[in-house]
């Protein structure tokens, strides 16, 4: 079997906040252009790895890693102190739980990071907020209302406006953090549909809670437990045949 080239690497990953430790020796290839799921209770430590990837980390004070986070084909450590948080956030971008459009117009949300990047050529910004949402499967909805508050639009229509801002700086990995927790069952199968379609062009890592979400949508998945991986694997093959009890248990509903 051919495998897909790694895009990143976490090797021996701890992470702390302050003296708690919340991710313990976490090592875990991400292949790229597949969407590889991270599945577990509340406080297994998901969404703390999620957020190494783009150091969201750093924005508060005395949070330290130990290990590395190897971004391919460069083979550099994005978690080293030598390396600029901000560069990686353009590289890695992320999208939360809840839609967090900006107070700005939808163009402009699309808009920032390449104003952030020193792009200020009008019919660049046009062309790049277009394909973005267009790669959001939501131009077609809003192409005429760009100048209106992003706050305008639905709550999925301004999850998928966090997507396109999301996409809009080309990045390589796309981080999703229990994407459609606050959405309808509507608005959810046009996020995933979406997702599974974005993985023609960019590496996805997404935290779910709904382990149905995962078996749907992934590519891999990684059950994870106070701050461990306990088992990783081909999805089909872990839901089907997990080889360790403790995530039958959990896929079963026994825990969790």
């Amino acid at each position: 079997m051919v495998m897909d080239p790694i895009k990143a690497e976490s090797k021996n990953l701890d992470f702390y906040y302050g003296n708690l430790q919340a991710l313990k020796n976490v090592s875990l290839q991400i292949q790229e252009r597949k969407i590889t799921a991270l599945i577990g209770p509340s406080g297994c430590g998901k969404t703390t790895y999620l957020r190494c990837f783009n150091r969201m980390h750093d924005l508060y004070p005395h949070n330290k890693y130990h290990g590395e986070i190897i971004l391919y084909p460069d083979e550099i450590n994005i978690i080293s102190p030598s390396v600029d948080p901000i560069e990686v956030r353009m590289r890695i971008s992320m999208v939360f739980q809840k839609p967090n459009p900006f107070p700005k117009s939808i163009f402009e949300n699309v808009a920032y990071g390449l104003r952030v990047r020193g792009i200020s050529n009008r019919s660049i910004l046009s062309e790049k907020v277009e394909k973005s949402l267009r790669s959001a499967a939501l131009w077609d909805e809003i192409k005429d209302r760009l100048h209106l508050p992003a706050f305008d639009l639905s709550g999925g229509q301004q999850q998928r406006l966090c997507i396109a801002r999301a996409l809009a700086t080309d990045p390589e990995i796309l981080l999703f953090d229990e994407p459609t927790s606050a959405l309808d069952p509507i608005a959810t199968g046009k996020i995933e549909e979406l997702i599974m379609g974005l993985q023609e062009h960019v590496t996805i890592l997404i935290v779910t809670h709904n382990m149905q979400q995962a078996a749907r949508i992934s590519d891999f998945t990684a059950f994870m437990y106070l701050g461990e991986v306990v088992e990783f694997g081909d999805t089909d093959n872990l839901f089907v045949n997990p080889q360790n009890k403790l995530t039958e248990e959990y896929i079963t509903g026994r825990f969790g």
